[in-house]
């Protein structure tokens, strides 16, 4: 039966979850349930079947992971969870948030794997018996074959963003894994849509499920400006520190996941002249009051925040929020820039994305239902005009405030013993006030945001899919861009294109869009990829896994096998540097076969005469 979910009702503490979960959840900031938590943890506590129906994003990690971690066995040293996931990013993300929700348990331990990752890495991490294990459909089912796990006392199995894994080609992987895990076990399918294949594996393998559909109402503001930055962890301080020198902004709130990170962040803010607070969960309610009436007042102008510390903050003055470190949920992205663009004002929130986390910009978009733009980083012009601005507004305010008769009479004193004109000596002066701070920046790194993001025009990829479904990827050569390569798996290894697809993807961190046409025959096969791939990324793709087999990618030495199958045998005959010939139509080859004949019979008839005039001479 499908239900209808909007509003949460009830709270953390009235769901039966155990009590070292609430605390791990109180020390994250976690207050009320989202709407599909809240309808979902009672089942999965009772040992039901369900079917959440929702986007991602909407909390539902917390809807499965929160129940099963109440009612993990600890004495039990197999694998009690497998969570299945499309994606080795969704696959991390997923293990991470049971770490965290874990935080409280003792000896809780979760185990992501997936593909990229060297084997005996993953079987000794295995033999540290984890109670939930995450992976990827390919990865898992290969450790399946080996007999690791054991899974034998599996009590629930996820399916994550069901959908997603059809479309990218592991549904048979799915079933077969569904078909190997003992038959008692719970099931758990989420999907954001219910495709008829995915309706079919639900009414066979789910029992009696409760199914819950999730509207998604979620809007942010008009009034808020959105942009995010796709950036390394390594360059995050130098683009945030960049955006505050050039941006006007009033209040600050920037977000980030740790009391730690408040802590550190603070310091560096401090060292660059900005007057920052840290606000966390350890800090005391009075340190606090201080801490936010300063904000107010304008004494304070960044404040450096977790969730859990942020919870109620209203300060009208804040301009600016930025989240340093990405959220776990939409739902915590929409109550952190909340806190701008309050009572009809503009307000900017920036986002700052991991390449790995590009995933969380299209669920925000479908949240928030709004398109979040890329932010432009200011450039050293930008910036050197804003400081040379700055500097002359403080000329402005000390002439407004300060009382300059002595320095005046100092001033003139010394143009009359030099003989100096005034622009020079104030040229001198305006040296001395900026000190050994240089005012202007010379040069600034490029930080260039990767603007691509994991999301597919499905047009483009409903027919590549149908293409990879027909086979038809038998080009002579690649498209511009590519080159062809060659994997050890093929028909007798009962491997589909969508299966190549999946394992490229996810072993190398490869959008669908970057790989070309397929070609699959008996025992290996033929795929088109970036022409200029990274080495790291051939590597990573050397050792990876799909259907049981190993992938063995080389390169082909043409972009077209016969024209390589060609120049190898040339090679051998030592013909290499043989010009190229265009090739000729039937009738040309037969003319040119009927020469070469004509000119042997000449020979023929000629050589008699030649021995003849030999034997003359010899006479």
């Amino acid at each position: 039966m499908a239900d209808d979910h909007e509003d949460s009702v009830t709270s953390f503490d009235k769901l039966n979850l155990s009590p070292a979960v609430i605390k791990g959840l109180k020390a994250i900031g976690y207050e009320t349930p989202s709407p599909i938590q809240a309808a979902i943890i009672p089942h999965v506590l009772e040992g039901r079947d369900v079917i959440g129906q929702a986007q991602t994003g909407t909390g539902k990690t917390a809807a499965f992971a929160l129940p099963l971690l109440t009612t993990l066995e600890a004495k039990q040293k197999l694998p009690q969870v497998l969570v299945l996931a499309p994606t080795r990013e969704l696959a991390i993300q997923v293990s991470e948030a049971f770490k965290t929700y874990a935080s409280q348990l003792k000896g809780f331990q979760v185990l992501p794997i997936y593909g990229g990752q060297d084997y005996r890495a993953q079987l000794k991490a295995l033999q540290r018996n984890p109670q939930v294990i995450v992976g990827t459909p390919g990865r898992v089912m290969d450790h399946m074959r080996r007999g690791t796990p054991d899974l034998s006392q599996l009590q629930c199995l996820v399916l994550d963003e069901a959908d997603e894994m059809l479309r990218m080609g592991f549904i048979d992987d799915v079933e077969w894994v569904l078909e190997k895990t003992p038959d008692q076990r719970q099931i758990a399918l989420f999907s954001a849509t219910m495709p008829s294949v995915i309706r079919k594996i639900a009414e066979k393998h789910l029992t009696d499920p409760e199914h819950i559909t999730m509207k998604v109402k979620t809007m942010t503001a008009d009034t808020i400006d959105q942009r995010v930055w796709i950036v390394s962890g390594a360059h995050k301080l130098d683009a945030l520190t960049r955006i505050l020198e050039a941006d006007d902004f009033d209040g600050i709130i920037i977000f980030v996941r740790t009391k730690n990170a408040t802590l550190e962040l603070t310091d560096k803010l401090l060292a660059r002249g900005y007057n920052t607070a840290a606000l966390n969960g350890d800090i005391q309610q009075k340190q606090r009051e201080k801490t936010v009436s300063e904000l107010k007042a304008g004494k304070v102008d960044i404040l450096v925040a977790t969730d859990v510390a942020a919870r109620g903050l209203d300060v009208d003055r804040i301009s600016h929020v930025i989240n340093y470190d990405v959220p776990y949920d939409t739902e915590a992205y929409i109550h952190r820039i909340g806190r701008t663009g309050r009572a009809g004002r503009q307000g900017k929130a920036i986002l700052f994305l991991a390449p790995r986390e590009r995933r969380m910009l299209k669920n925000i978009e479908t949240a928030t239902r709004q398109k979040i733009h890329n932010l432009e980083l200011p450039s050293s012009d930008m910036i050197n005009n804003r400081r040379i601005d700055q500097f002359k507004q403080r000329i402005t305010d000390t002439l407004d405030i300060e009382d300059l008769s002595f320095f005046k009479d100092i001033v003139e004193q010394y143009q009359k013993e030099k003989d100096l004109p005034p622009l020079v000596i104030s040229a001198a002066l305006a040296r001395m006030a900026q000190g050994d701070t240089p005012l202007l920046v010379t040069h600034l790194p490029e930080f260039k945001s990767d603007s691509r993001s994991d999301r597919y025009d499905r047009k483009k990829e409903s027919r590549r899919s149908r293409e990879r479904g027909k086979g038809n990827h038998g080009a002579e050569e690649p498209e511009k861009g590519k080159h062809r390569f060659k994997i050890q798996v093929g028909h007798t290894h009962d491997v589909k294109p969508g299966n190549i697809v999946g394992a490229i993807a996810n072993e190398a961190g490869l959008d669908s869009k970057d790989i070309g046409a397929i070609k699959i025959f008996d025992d290996f096969s033929y795929v088109d990829l970036p022409e200029e791939m990274p080495n790291e990324i051939f590597r990573k793709l050397k050792g990876a896994w799909v259907c049981g087999q190993k992938l063995g990618i080389e390169k082909v030495e043409s972009s077209n096998p016969s024209v390589t199958r060609s120049r190898k045998k040339s090679a051998k005959e030592g013909n290499l540097e043989r010009p190229s010939r265009k090739p000729r139509t039937r009738d040309q080859a037969k003319s040119r076969k009927k020469s070469k004949s004509t000119d042997k019979s000449k020979s023929r008839k000629s050589a008699p005469k030649s021995k003849s005039r030999k034997e003359s001479d010899k006479s």
